[in-house]
């Protein structure tokens, strides 16, 4: 598969993931304003993390449209997916720290931290790939991260009841 090819299949499963978003929404009792804070959070993580892949991976396909692709596209890329992936953490992990305690507890801290140093990860590499690199592998592996918490975060929405609500058998 060439990286076309392979962009445009993280493409389309972008679009897919944002598209369960929408499912997730209309099957909520509630409206979204309604929603206690970490649903939100919940929500607006799971529409980033396909929102940002799908973005980086069509600039990727609109490079690749250039002919002879620019020696630098991977390195452009990654640069373009640093600028994307700095404002989505910092705001994102702001968030995180403002929640109220209570709903704290809703939070699950294995998984949390797990999926920061997953995209820690994602952000060293973008870094040394523009730097050094300019490597395919390393801008599509940041790719995978973000889809990969954005399927993590869809099905915590889908199986985890609303923040606040507590089942009884």
């Amino acid at each position: 598969m060439d990286a076309g090819e392979a962009l445009g299949a993280m493409a389309q499963v972008a679009v897919t993931l944002a598209g369960f978003a929408g499912i997730v929404v209309v099957f909520r009792p509630q409206s979204v304003h309604e929603w206690s804070t970490l649903d939100r959070l919940r929500l607006r993580l799971l529409l980033g993390n396909s929102g940002l892949p799908l973005l980086a991976a069509l600039f990727g396909i609109f490079l690749l449209t250039i002919v002879p692709p620019p020696e630098a596209i991977w390195r452009w890329c990654s640069g373009f997916m640093l600028a994307l992936m700095v404002p989505f953490i910092a705001v994102n992990s702001s968030q995180a720290r403002r929640l109220p305690t209570v709903e704290r507890a809703g939070v699950n801290g294995l998984l949390y931290y797990s999926l920061a140093v997953l995209g820690t990860a994602g952000l060293a590499l973008q870094l040394i790939n523009v730097l050094w690199w300019n490597r395919f592998w390393a801008f599509f592996a940041a790719l995978f991260i973000f889809l990969a918490a954005g399927v993590v975060q869809f099905v915590r929405c889908v199986l985890l009841p609303p923040s606040g609500v507590t089942i009884s058998f």
